[in-house]
């Protein structure tokens, strides 16, 4: 090995550095002197050596391989064949192959993992083993590359998801699981049982597996035509008869949400049509009145095509996050308006949300709740002092007084407040916009009697509301971001429960005494706001909520996308 072959490995680990070396010397010998590993083991020592990508090589043809894990492995290795031994394809890569051609029970295309490719080797390569010459080394090399790619890249679209979730949302906090792929295969190939890394990349959590267990089902639907279209008409009650009755029968036993059905006359609007009307719109976040009206005709006509689409969205949401959220923590589903407390898996609080509006979008993230605030001032971000407020004072500026707001000069520390009516609010504009509004304490406040404070970079938090009113529609997206909560003091009082010195009764006397207090939690608690639009339940009923962000329709996109190895070489 020459000099300017060594300087091709400064991106390559100092390991594999002294591996080459210790193998330059028997390069170039007789290849009938040496056995099938020790020929596979230096093709791929070439192959890495000229490699022309920083951390990728040429698996086949002009196909690259994708991860930047396989420097590493085949270093670890000495460079010797994972999956090829001197007898030809080992077992371990029949397991293998048999994985990733049920990718599809994941969500994910098999295609993507070289599945083809390998195929093609396997007939090519077999009963070649006897023959040593270069062809058959080639193309054993190349199945060996194509193997431990597709390891590698499923394994890491099982641990992390196939999509980065920055792509889709850009505001994306909340940290992935990290797995050591590279260990994981090794000591599993090394211990002659590939079965242990496949579970181990795929030990997802509950809540997927149920998901998985649905895409079955409605990949079966999907493929039986799914259920009826129910075509346009009026409402449909208890009571009413025709056509369309029929048709909505039909469609509900399809569904699973029609058990027991009166068979004397399907076109009859009955009882227990009605219950599994009630099943549907349960399921579907609707409003429960048993009536077919345009929100319950409208998710009655999406095809079993979509419904299966959409959990395997949802499939790849799970993929992005933590397999255990701990043993206590708050998690919000923003696409489902719900709040929920969890200790030890089991629900002990839930309540209603208001998220933010499609224009101002609650993120999704992950943080630590430490302290609450009650009667809080508000102060008024800048973009909704300009956008929302200025408006209604240019319109009356009697606001300012009956909101209670205070006027300060400007956002430096220390600003003076001013009187309001000093300001001529007509010709003041959005760009020359320099005042801070602050709402007082008190029962107009925006953010209500509490508001709960976990630190992140949006500055995002859970705060009561004076529109309660609101909580009773069946959409609520009207806040500006921030996640106004049904039960604010039931919340406060669960999070302050071990404190004796807070008891339900003295946090309603904090409120009505209208004082600002800053109480600090001597439990914090992990808060998660995420968004799914298809789950699964414990008692295994599947829920779907409409997607009011639009992210499974660019996230669905996304997993349709080729991967990077399918691309042409020369297009780089």
């Amino acid at each position: 090995m020459n000099i300017s072959e060594i300087l091709l490995l400064k991106k390559i680990r100092i390991p594999v550095l002294i591996f080459f070396l210790s193998i330059s010397a028997s390069c170039g010998t007789d290849a009938f002197a040496k056995d099938l590993n020790e020929l596979i083991t230096e093709a791929l020592c070439e192959r890495f050596i000229f490699s022309k990508y920083p951390h990728q090589v040429i698996c086949i043809g002009d196909q690259l391989c994708v991860s930047k894990d396989l420097p590493r492995f085949y270093g670890l290795r000495g460079f010797s064949p994972a999956w090829i031994t001197d007898k030809g394809v080992s077992t371990q890569t029949h397991e293998l192959i048999r994985t990733i051609r049920k990718a599809a029970d994941e969500g994910i295309n098999p295609l993507d993992y070289h599945i083809d490719g390998i195929e093609i080797l396997l007939k090519e390569i077999t009963g070649s083993y006897l023959k040593i010459d270069d062809v058959p080394i080639k193309k054993l090399m190349e199945l060996e590359l194509l193997l431990s790619d597709a390891f590698f890249l499923y394994a890491s679209h099982l641990t992390a998801g196939r999509v980065n979730p920055e792509t889709i949302q850009k505001e994306w906090a909340i940290k992935n699981q990290h797995m050591d792929l590279v260990r994981i295969l090794f000591d599993s190939l090394d211990k002659g049982n590939i079965s242990y890394a496949l579970e181990t990349v795929n030990q997802q959590s509950p809540d997927y597996q149920r998901l998985k267990k649905a895409s079955e089902s409605y990949r079966k639907l999907a493929e039986n035509a799914g259920w009826p279209h129910i075509p346009k008409g009026p409402k449909m009650k208890k009571g009413d008869r025709g056509a369309r009755i029929a048709i909505l029968h039909s469609h509900l036993k399809i569904s699973g949400d029609l058990g027991q059905t009166d068979e004397k006359n399907p076109r009859l609007f009955g009882d227990i049509l009605e219950k599994a009307v009630l099943r549907f719109q349960k399921r579907h976040g609707l409003t429960e009145d048993g009536v077919v009206g345009r929100a319950t005709i409208t998710a009655l006509n999406i095809t079993a095509l979509d419904r299966l689409k959409q959990i395997v969205v949802n499939m790849e949401r799970w993929r992005w996050l933590q397999r255990d959220f701990g043993p206590r923590y708050i998690v919000v589903n923003i696409a489902d308006f719900q709040l929920n407390v969890v200790e030890e898996n089991e629900s002990i609080l839930k309540m209603r949300v208001v998220v933010g509006k499609y224009y101002r979008q609650t993120p999704v993230l992950e943080g630590k709740m430490t302290y609450l605030v009650i009667n809080p001032f508000w102060i008024i971000p800048q973009k909704l002092a300009e956008e929302d407020m200025l408006p209604l004072i240019k319109e009356d500026k009697e606001v300012i007084k009956s909101k209670k707001i205070r006027v300060y000069e400007s956002w430096k520390n220390g600003a003076l407040e001013i009187d309001p009516g000093l300001v001529n609010w007509k010709i003041v504009n959005n760009n020359g916009f320099s005042y801070k509004l602050v709402q007082e304490p008190g029962p107009l406040n925006a953010l209500g009697h509490i508001k709960f404070i976990f630190p992140n970079k949006f500055d995002v938090y859970f705060h009561d509301t004076p529109a309660r009113d609101l909580f009773n529609r069946e959409k609520r997206d009207f806040s500006s971001g921030c996640i106004r909560i049904e039960k604010p003091v039931e919340l406060a009082a669960y999070l302050l429960q071990v404190d004796t010195n807070w008891t339900k009764q003295k946090l309603l006397e904090a409120i009505d005494s209208q004082k600002t207090q800053i109480i600090s939690l001597s439990n914090p608690i992990a808060v998660k706001i995420l968004y799914f639009t298809a789950w699964v339940d414990e008692q295994g009923i599947v829920n779907f909520r409409n997607d009011i962000y639009q992210w499974d329709k660019q996230l669905a996109e996304a997993l349709e996308e080729k991967t990077p190895y399918q691309q042409d070489v020369n297009k780089r």
